[in-house]
């Protein structure tokens, strides 16, 4: 079994990739209670400091996100996982942490009370530093969101999409599910039905002589695209869903 905590800037850690391995976990499932996790308005806060996204290179030489946890992150994340051989691997974690974290006290007190000053103070600097820097990037992320305007709003909201759909695991059932959701809301808020709007649409454009292959290819959007008050609907409707699922993270 692979080393369970490793050292990350002066912090024990382990990985959502060592935990999916040694719970006996698919990896894209961990990482989705991660987010899960994360994404919650009232949880936020509160984790932010617990996880941070990384990234790994899988055999196909595609890069993947990770989440590198502490010993209280590591615990949020398994307090769910049952089972006798969940306890088992439970406590080899434990141990595994505690015994990094002896390690990191027992060079701390070799140095000079001097130094161990200077050592607190460089390890504060830096955690200030990583928490501005995640504050930072949250801020620019928003302003763009909010930033989308109804001028180019077919370009914008493809490209907002996409990025909550890299956030729910980047698969094209993924993808088809954010569409979903978001024409879902636009239906619920604008009173409507894109199913039967766009069902009359095709029957039109076949009344018209429009070919076939371009009555398939016709979409939601393209009956949004129809209505200006449903652009501004869905518009709205896709940055709600883009600060949500916190999508700047993808970029940190």
């Amino acid at each position: 079994m692979n080393q369970l905590v490793i050292m990350k800037d002066k912090q024990a850690v382990t990985s959502s990739l060592q935990v999916a391995q040694t719970f006996g976990k698919q990896h894209k499932n961990v990482v989705q209670a991660i987010e899960n996790k994360i994404s919650t308005a009232e949880n936020s806060a509160l984790l932010e400091n617990m996880f941070v996204e990384g990234q790994y290179t899988a055999s196909n030489g595609k890069s993947n996100p990770m989440y590198y946890m502490n010993r209280d992150g590591f615990a949020f994340i398994v307090m769910g996982f049952t089972g006798h051989k969940a306890d088992g691997f439970k406590l080899q974690y434990i141990k595994a942490f505690n015994e990094m974290e002896d390690q990191v006290k027992s060079r701390t007190s070799i140095l000079s009370p001097e130094l161990q000053f200077m050592q607190g103070v460089v390890d504060k600097l830096a955690a200030n530093e990583r928490t501005q820097q995640r504050l930072e990037t949250k801020i620019d992320g928003v302003r763009e969101i909010v930033a989308t305007s109804t001028m180019d709003w077919r370009n914008e909201t493809s490209h907002l999409i996409s990025k909550i759909a890299r956030q729910q695991g980047n698969t094209g059932e993924s993808y088809k599910m954010t569409r979903n959701d978001i024409y879902d809301e636009v239906d619920r808020r604008g009173g409507v039905s894109l199913k039967t709007r766009l069902t009359n649409l095709r029957r039109r454009m076949a009344e018209e002589g429009t070919s076939k292959t371009q009555r398939k290819n016709t979409t939601k959007v393209d009956v949004i695209a129809h209505d200006k008050k449903l652009i501004e609907i869905y518009t709205a409707i896709v940055k709600e869903f883009a600060i949500r699922y916190q999508v700047w993270n993808e970029e940190y």
